[in-house]
């Protein structure tokens, strides 16, 4: 049994300290490295005094660095403790939204026949869209208005589960330019490794280019990282080519969210 006192989402929950020391972690990577304690006091509903003194002790205890009167920074210690604590919080709100709010929420579908409001419908995932039908499926619910095929129709009361499966993500790191950027990549193995996407997102100027010499448009560019994973949730096959320096990150982030990868080497 996992011990509470070790536990970061019964930590951040249950403790007003370590929840609080976590938003001052956040407001001093936000805003490093000229910090208004007072600022901070304010948006937190505590004392400027309290801040200081939260602020000495992650100091003392290696999150923090201070490099004279209200300049701090984050230390890799801290980063990696906000991580932990923010990607256990951000797993707990997906469990609340999917398996908890979903009992009392209004989703919203695509219909895919005529619908009527109070009809009784099937839910179900087609190519990462939601569909609502007037077959059975395994999670069933209730329009909440009249809709055409093809219109968008709000589904309430649902119940089972949707039926579908994650897609999987297929990783390919691609060497920073101090070691060749694009230049390194194998068009090739490129190719090969994503031909079962159907969504392709590069992060990195080296990753894009790559793409690009390989006569392939990235789906995605900005914000590429969570979108993939965002895909995958929705059943998406999904391909993203990611600098070196962020490759081994990336992973510790699928890892904790719960989907496959599969990792391609497009540079040997």
């Amino acid at each position: 049994m996992t011990n509470l006192a070790e536990d970061p989402l019964y930590v951040i929950l249950r403790s007003k300290r370590e929840s609080t020391r976590f938003q001052i972690l956040v407001e001093i990577a936000e805003h490093q490295p000229s910090i208004r304690q007072q600022e901070i006091a304010e948006k937190l509903g505590v004392t400027p005094q309290a801040v200081s003194e939260y602020i000495r002790e992650m100091v003392d205890d290696g999150l923090v660095t201070a490099h004279g009167r209200g300049r701090y920074e984050v230390t890799k210690s801290g980063i990696e403790w906000v991580l932990r604590h923010a990607e256990v919080l951000e797993s707990y709100a997906r469990h609340i939204t999917r398996d908890v709010i979903q009992q009392v929420a209004v989703w919203t579908a695509i219909a895919r026949n005529e619908l009527k409001k109070g009809d009784t419908v099937g839910v179900f995932m087609q190519d990462g869209w939601l569909y609502a039908t007037k077959e059975q499926q395994s999670a069933m619910g209730q329009a909440t208005m009249d809709a055409r095929p093809g219109e968008d129709v709000g589904v309430a009361h649902l119940n089972g589960i949707i039926d579908h499966e994650e897609g999987a993500i297929h990783v390919c790191k691609v060497p920073r330019i101090e070691r060749g950027g694009s230049r390194q990549v194998r068009t090739d193995l490129l190719r090969a490794a994503i031909r079962d996407a159907d969504m392709v997102a590069s992060v990195g100027l080296e990753s894009y280019v790559a793409l690009k010499k390989a006569g392939i448009e990235p789906d995605m560019f900005f914000g590429s990282r969570e979108g993939v994973i965002e895909a995958a949730f929705h059943g998406r096959q999904c391909a993203i080519l990611i600098v070196d320096e962020e490759f081994t990150d990336f992973l510790k982030r699928l890892e904790t969210v719960g989907l496959t990868y599969i990792i391609h080497d497009i540079a040997p």
